[in-house]
Parts: structure tokens; C-alpha cells; sequence
């Protein structure tokens, strides 16, 4: 087993471990970063319905109130609005839902399940908790969920959610005098949820990690090809010019040159004591045969 061998072996082990060490860590890694990001695109998506909702309660809603004694629309409806616009951009995002979930929604379609229910709850008993991260298992996958406080700030809502006398007669006639009513200012009646599948997440960790793993990889195929070119310039081609020196000197044959490698490295150190050790051998053999 040579020199050579031995050194590729032991760097290739390491290059191997270091890899799979690399692979895991940057896997991790990776994958807390895609985590968050997609947490970030959730918020832009949050920033997104807000946006839709404050102007829908300022702007539309104001300019169609007119109409509503006798025709409800409900494109005067925030909620409604947001999730218009949501269902527009998910046909280009499907990965992406979204859902405004309220206890005492006016639309049964609102009404929250467990999960969500869960989260209002928590929302309603801590003020300031301003948003909930967790994934859930669903029959279809896990999700990232993150659920954001819809909280009564703006008078405008109590327009069609205090009491039934107060909101427009075509709603009632909709909807009921039974569900959506009685809220109040200041007070948490929802949640938005939006989600995002885990796929979406374990697809861009691993995307980034095979770059990654990639890169380490041409690192140590350029480090095993550069290492190998230098030992064999630097060690093994002197080492085997000495060997073969040394073969033929222990035989008596003085009449190879001698080979003095270049520089001021332990193996030009070597030559130089190699040839003074064969001029010191080469004298003393000629003194017995005197």
C-alpha cells in the first residue's frame, strides 16, 4: 500500500465525513431560513388582506351604502374583499390559503374549526399576542399555519355587526338577525388564517442544500486534485529518486549522480544529507579496498 494511496484514503474519508457533517448541518440550517421566509411571504400576504380591508371599510364601502336598504353587496364586506383579491392571486400561488375565521361569524362559511378556534381564544386572552406559527397535520400534508388577531379598531365594522337594527336591512334579510352581531370596539372576534404546505418549505431547504452540498463537493475535488499534484511533486517524485539512489548505492554502484531537490523544505534537507551520507560511504569503501 503506498504513500499515495494511504493519503487519498485517509483525505477521502475526510472529505466523505466533512461532507455528511455539511449536508446535515446546512440541512438544518437551510431549512430554519426557508421556515422563515415563507413565514415572511405570509406576513406580505397578511400586509396584503389589511390593506384590502381598510380600503373596502373607507372607500368602497361608503360610496355603496346608499344601496343598502335594498340590495346588499357584498363587495362593501372587508372580509369579503380580502379574500376576492387572495382568491385572485392564488391562481398563480395555489400553495397559499387563506381564511377569515370569526367566532360569531355572519357567514357560516367563517365559522372557525378547533385549530382556529384555538387560536382566537389565545388571541382573546392575551392582547398582545399579535400572531400564532405551527404546523399542521392534515390528511392532505403538513401545513405552516400562522393565524394573525382581527381586532375591532375602526367604527366602520359596527355598522353591520352590532345589533340587527343597526345594519343594513339587506344584510339581515341574507343573512339573519341571528349570527354576527354584538360586537364591539377594541374587542378580538377572529383570526386570519393563512397557510402554506411544509412541502413548500422542504422543497426550497433541499433545493438550497443540494447547491450547497454541490459547492463543499467541487471544494474537495479541487482540494483531493491540488493535495495530489503537490504530493507528488513535492514528496513522493524526490522520495522515489532517493529510493532508487539508495537501491543501487547499497550495491555498491557509486556512479549514479547525486540529486539535490530545489528549496529549503525537510525533503531538500533529506536530499542534502543523503548525498553527504553517500560521500561518507563512498570514501569509506574505498579506504577497505586500499
Amino acid at each position: 500500500m503506498g504513500l499515495r494511496f494511504k493519503y487519498n484514503l485517509v483525505l477521502l474519508l475526510a472529505c466523505l465525513l466533512g461532507i455528511g457533517a455539511a449536508t446535515v448541518v446546512s440541512y438544518l440550517f437551510v431549512q430554519k431560513t426557508a421556515v422563515d421566509d415563507v413565514k415572511q411571504n405570509i406576513r406580505l400576504l397578511r400586509g396584503n388582506a389589511l390593506a384590502v380591508r381598510s380600503y373596502t371599510l373607507n372607500h368602497v364601502g361608503p360610496l355603496l351604502s346608499d344601496d343598502s336598504d335594498i340590495l346588499f353587496l357584498p363587495e362593501t364586506v372587508s372580509a369579503f374583499a380580502a379574500r376576492s383579491v387572495f382568491a385572485t392571486f392564488r391562481e398563480q400561488f395555489p400553495d397559499y390559503s387563506y381564511k377569515e375565521a370569526a367566532l360569531d361569524p355572519t357567514n357560516p362559511a367563517d365559522r372557525p374549526d378547533a385549530l382556529e378556534r384555538s387560536m382566537i381564544d389565545q388571541f382573546r386572552a392575551d392582547p398582545e399576542l399579535d400572531q400564532i406559527a405551527t404546523v399542521v397535520e392534515t390528511g392532505e400534508g403538513r401545513f405552516l399555519t400562522m393565524a394573525f388577531p382581527i381586532t375591532i379598531y375602526q367604527e366602520g365594522c359596527l355598522v353591520c355587526h352590532s345589533t340587527p337594527e343597526v345594519a343594513p336591512p339587506a344584510m339581515v334579510d341574507l343573512y339573519g338577525p341571528d349570527n354576527g352581531f354584538g360586537w364591539t370596539l377594541g374587542e378580538t372576534v377572529g383570526a386570519q388564517i393563512i397557510s402554506a404546505p411544509m412541502a413548500l418549505v422542504e422543497r426550497r431547504a433541499r433545493d438550497t442544500g443540494i447547491i450547497l452540498v454541490s459547492g463543499l463537493a467541487l471544494v474537495f475535488l479541487l482540494v483531493f486534485v491540488m493535495t495530489n499534484i503537490l504530493l507528488g511533486r513535492m514528496v513522493l517524485t524526490p522520495v522515489r529518486r532517493m529510493s532508487a539512489m539508495a537501491e543501487k548505492v547499497s550495491m555498491g554502484d557509486f556512479s549514479v549522480p547525486e540529486y539535490r531537490k530545489a528549496g529549503d523544505d525537510e525533503i531538500s534537507s533529506l536530499s542534502v544529507s543523503f548525498n553527504r551520507m553517500r560521500r561518507s560511504l563512498e570514501r569509506a569503501m574505498s579506504m577497505i579496498d586500499v
